[in-house]
């Protein structure tokens, strides 16, 4: 059950859409299912020869007794609404059920607490089997304003309440650090435009991807800007430093023909100006990454940054950890830019839905996580993708997402733990698709025997409380043909196995080979390395220092693709 509360000034504007047909002719037979006092408040529904008017006057009366102390000015946004919506599969709630909710709701949020004669008035309408809608007028008969504080998150805890009680699907609570739900008119005007997406949660993705990939906040609007989305920004009167921003979707406008503006914050809340500088700190352009002798070493420093962050989850800094788990949302963004065949789709998904676990409660110290932000947008200024080492980076990522639900369920932080759970399911799915083929042409090009004796010797001696399991993984064989290309790239197999084995502890590991596999995988080429220093020292070095912006973001409106490919 989702409570939505929010707030407006428009008492009749609001009934008229509560009791009229809806914008796609959708509500079925409106009616008050409860209210302040359902002998005096008038139902358009039931009674045609009411008006709309005569129920505002109604819900407005003391409002417009406020309206008249305070010299003609009422109080600003004295129109209190909040929808309540069972969730998907759930049985539809009776009339009379409806009315318990209602009213337990609007002692809950202080709106009417039980037994006060001089609550709020307020109505619950209902024009749809799976919801309510919940209005009030906010000043009390007293002349007070109720108090309405953290009125939403009181909502949720009453509505978990209600699901035990009722039966209903249990949902998870929230914190409030999750982005804004689409109103119903954002949902009915993007399935009138044929869109899947709404323009809020359009923008949305878009802000992230491309916050993900620039390195300043000139570059944030740039891009912005060249995926044809309008920026207006606001510009702080003494210093001139921009302190707001709004963003409007291409082609989404009013009735008016103007743009629909969404501010930053009211995307998600670590879409916000202030939020996002904490992540964006202003550098040089000669700090930007180059593109690299070597293409595989953002890969790389992806990966050790990945598998750094899972250590820290576990090191009891929990802002270090939120810091790496903000810092990892905006990497699955990179990952899925840079990456390409099938994973991607996965990728994508998994990163919009890591979005709701990347934030919580807990402040983030997003300077702890400068590693892996940095390593991440490296990628965003490549082009060349090594299979192996990107399998390595996936199968890393999938671990730190189920780590990273985990660490939220142990905070009981609900609805991020579920969100990054999906996100894992993603990953894995993306996993799966591309490991299998490259693990079983490993296994086909397995070293000789009596190389494959020697690495088991190396596993004896190097992890001797996780050899035998090693050694019976189905993946050992794909595994020594790892180890032997590692020893001709310059690592000892030997000491290789123990510094990648200690990384983490392998009791867990369903298959210890797989993950010792991608972990060597993922460790760099010493003798290129050792070339490249030559190079460099010579003066030969062609390494390019021409910065470039990344790739576009990943979710596009259909209509514009072909425009932006």
């Amino acid at each position: 059950m989702v409570p939505d509360v929010s707030t407006g000034s428009d008492t009749r504007g609001l009934i008229v859409y509560l009791f009229g047909p809806g914008r796609r002719d959708e509500h079925t037979d409106p009616h008050i299912v409860a209210a302040w006092d359902m002998a005096g408040a008038p139902d358009p529904g039931r009674d045609p020869a009411a008006t709309y008017s005569q129920l505002a006057k109604r819900l407005d009366h003391h409002v417009d007794l406020r309206t008249r102390e305070l010299g003609g000015k009422k109080p600003p946004q004295h129109v209190w609404h909040c929808p309540v919506r069972t969730a998907p599969g759930d049985r539809y709630l009776t009339d009379a059920e409806w009315a318990e909710v209602a009213r337990r709701i609007v002692h809950a949020t202080g709106i009417a607490p039980e037994g006060d004669d001089k609550a709020c008035r307020w109505i619950a309408v209902r024009h749809a089997d799976d919801h309510i809608h919940i209005m009030a007028t906010t000043v009390r008969a007293d002349g007070r304003r109720p108090r309405t504080h953290h009125d939403g998150q009181r909502a949720q805890a009453e509505c978990r309440k209600i699901e035990a009680e009722f039966g209903l699907r249990r949902l998870k609570s929230g914190d409030l650090t999750a982005p804004r739900t689409p109103t119903g008119a954002e949902r009915a005007k993007a399935e009138r435009q044929g869109q899947t997406v709404t323009a809020r949660q359009w923008l949305r993705e878009q802000a992230y991807a491309v916050a993900a990939a620039v390195r300043t906040e000139a570059d944030y609007f740039t891009v912005l800007q060249s995926l044809g989305i309008k920026v207006k920004t606001r510009l702080g009167p003494e210093t001139g430093n921009v302190i707001g921003y709004s963003l409007a979707a291409p082609g989404d406008t009013n009735a008016a023909g103007e743009p629909v503006w969404y501010g930053g914050s009211k995307l998600a809340p670590d879409l916000s100006i202030n939020r996002l500088l904490e992540r964006l700190p202003d550098q040089e352009v000669a700090d930007r990454p180059r593109y690299l002798a070597d293409p595989a070493e953002p890969w790389r420093h992806t990966t050790t940054a990945v598998q750094t962050a899972r250590i820290v989850l576990d090191s009891g800094d929990d802002a270090a950890a939120q810091g790496y788990l903000a810092a990892f949302g905006d990497a699955l963004y990179n990952i899925a830019s840079a990456t390409t065949g099938p994973p991607r789709a996965e990728l994508r998904a998994a990163a919009m839905a890591f979005n709701r676990a990347r934030r919580s409660v807990t402040r983030a110290d997003h300077q702890a996580a400068t590693a892996l932000r940095k390593a991440a947008k490296e990628l965003a200024y490549t082009s060349s993708e090594p299979s192996g080492l990107a399998i390595a980076l996936l199968f890393a990522t999938m671990h730190l997402a189920r780590a990273a639900a985990k660490w939220h369920e142990q905070r009981g932080h609900e609805q991020q733990a579920a969100a990054a759970e999906e996100a894992f399911r993603h990953l894995q799915a993306g996993y799966q698709q591309v490991a299998a083929p490259v693990l079983a042409d490993l296994a086909r090009r397995a070293p000789r025997v009596t190389t494959a004796r020697r690495f088991e010797q190396d596993v004896r001696a190097a992890l001797p409380d996780h050899a035998d399991r090693i050694l019976a993984d189905p993946t050992w064989t794909a595994l020594t043909t790892t180890l032997a290309h590692a020893e001709t790239v310059g690592h000892n197999p030997r000491r290789l196995l123990t510094e990648v084995g200690t990384q983490r502890e392998l009791d867990s590991a369903e298959h210890p080979a797989e993950v010792l596999n991608w972990r060597i995988t993922a460790q760099p080429n010493k003798r290129a390395q050792a070339a490249r220093r030559r190079n460099t020292v010579s003066g030969t070095s062609s390494v390019s220092t021409t910065p470039h912006l990344p790739a576009t973001p990943l979710v596009m409106r259909p209509e514009e693709r072909s425009r932006h490919r």
